[in-house]
């Protein structure tokens, strides 16, 4: 196939997908990385920040905790202030943007002088710099999905949305690797004096590199589209809600720029709306990814008297099964449907999570049970992961894209996640009861599984398999073997999605997912 290198199918079905993936996917790998880390050395950050003249391990926990929540706080902020500049001038320079102050703030934690040496300040300057990652992260996670999804090929938007989940695992395993190395190599003393900032210092290269991978970037045809006022006919996937209709609150697909015909203008209260029901689908995401994952090294350290060495290879086998489920996760939501995948790991964490906890804390539990239980807890939590950002991506037009979805995964993760650690620690500490984050996530799953009710998956019946091709030197557009004159019936606002063939056709963009 030839095509210029304006064609948006050439963009869609070349090189750009892949450089997408890479240069959206790095960005994600520094933020989880960073906050893996700083999850993982919480006890160690606590004792030279918070509490320096020998306070209760709670004590320091509870600081550091508020001083982790703090910056989740701040993502709505810079969702919303990075969003609004990504759907305005473009995602390729917010995301380079976002990533200087990424790269800067991790730095500078490394750097930074504890109590010890600066006094009082340095508990204040940690959370400052700690706020500015948290607006940088809250300004990563919309552009990233934009990017990716916007670029991926036909019947892989789940998939190509996938890798930015999988690219969190990848950062959180490179934490907590880089965390167990060190613990294993320096003495204690050693760790806590100096041998915590490596990871952090690290950042700095990793940052660099990340920077050449952006400035490369090609801007997506979208949105290029969309500044332009009018259609683009790059290919894009099914998503998993049926044919093309008007939108209502409870989530429909409606016909926008993608789909091949003028976007309609979200009004802002069905923005709103999506915004509000994007964060209750995905809470359970938020809240059982944290507290398996990143929270459960204190908790084990703090309440079930593990060694630092036992919380970080308990933490790096469950980021393990997170990592291998969510690749093969966005792939069977392509096939599915994004519904049935996501209710499935929400409802099991309903189910299992006062099983797998009271394993741990079983004191009869064999290594290997132990390891298995927390494998299985990456696992399902790995299976909201997978489908997630395409979900959130199909919810929002491409001219409210990066904010929408950007705001919805960052007020889930600032209450949901960033409060984990926090809630956690602190009830733990006034009841003395050792099943709290048990409760914490089965409680927040139970009401992503209701939000996920609201999913509509009308007419799906798999995603396609084959890529577009072009017919003739416009460069329309056909798949699988469906006409253009098909896809135009299907685009001009009937009901679609009866036919097996015809819905696999078009990507249906709501601002009402």
């Amino acid at each position: 196939m030839t095509t210029s290198s304006a064609d948006p199918l050439e963009r869609a079905t070349g090189r750009a997908p892949r450089r997408a993936l890479v240069a959206g996917s790095v960005g994600n790998f520094i933020e989880w990385y960073e906050f893996g880390v700083y999850g993982f050395f919480a006890t160690i950050i606590a004792a030279n920040f918070f509490t320096p003249d020998g306070g209760s391990e709670f004590e320091g926990l509870v600081k550091t905790y508020a001083s982790f929540g703090i910056a989740f706080f701040f993502r709505p902020i810079g969702a919303a202030v990075f969003g609004r500049v990504g759907d305005r001038i473009g995602r390729r320079p917010t995301l380079i943007l976002v990533l200087l102050l990424m790269t800067v703030a991790t730095t500078l934690i490394g750097a930074l002088p504890t109590y010890d040496t600066l006094g009082a300040a340095a508990p204040w300057l940690l959370t400052l710099l700690r706020i500015l990652q948290g607006l940088s992260a809250g300004g990563e996670f919309g552009g990233a999905v934009s990017i990716m999804t916007e670029f991926a090929p036909p019947g892989r938007r789940g998939l190509y949305g996938a890798w930015q989940s999988f690219t969190v695992a990848l950062g959180l395993l490179a934490g907590a690797g880089a965390a167990a190395l060190l613990a294993t190599v320096m003495s204690e003393a050693s760790l806590g004096d100096w041998g915590w900032r490596v990871p952090f210092l690290l950042t700095l290269p990793i940052g660099l590199v990340a920077l050449w991978l952006r400035l490369r970037l090609e801007e997506t045809p979208a949105f290029r589209a969309a500044a332009a006022g009018e259609a683009t006919t790059a290919p894009d996937p099914v998503t998993p809600s049926g044919g093309p209709e008007r939108v209502t609150p409870s989530g429909g697909p409606d016909p926008v720029a993608l789909s091949g015909g003028p976007e309609r203008v979200a009004a802002p209260r069905e923005v709103a709306v999506a915004i509000v029901l994007g964060a209750a689908r995905i809470m359970g995401w938020s809240a059982a990814g944290y507290t398996f994952l990143v929270v459960m090294p204190s908790y084990l350290q703090a309440t079930l008297n593990a060694t630092f060495q036992q919380a970080l290879v308990a933490t790096v086998v469950a980021n393990a099964g997170f990592a291998l489920t969510i690749l093969p996760a966005g792939l069977l939501s392509d096939r599915i449907g994004r519904r049935p995948v996501m209710l499935t790991g929400a409802a099991l964490v309903v189910v299992l999570a006062f099983p797998l906890l009271n394993v741990l804390q079983k004191p009869g539990s064999s290594a290997f049970t132990q390891a298995l239980a927390v494998f299985a807890a990456g696992v399902v939590v790995g299976l909201m992961a997978g489908p997630g950002p395409a979900m959130l991506a199909e919810m929002f037009p491409t001219r409210v894209r990066y904010t929408g979805l950007g705001l919805a995964y960052a007020l889930s993760n600032a209450v949901f996640s960033g409060c984990a650690g926090l809630i956690i620690t602190e009830v733990v500490k006034h009841t003395g009861e050792v099943d709290i984050p048990a409760y914490y996530v089965a409680v927040t799953c139970a009401v992503s599984v209701l939000a996920l009710l609201t999913l509509r998956e009308e007419g799906r019946r798999g995603a396609p398999r084959g890529r577009a091709r072009t017919d003739g030197k416009n460069g329309e557009s056909k798949e699988n073997g469906e006409s253009k004159e098909h896809g135009q019936n299907r685009g001009n606002g009937g009901n679609g999605g009866n036919g097996e063939g015809g819905q696999n056709e078009r990507q249906e963009e709501t601002p009402c997912g």
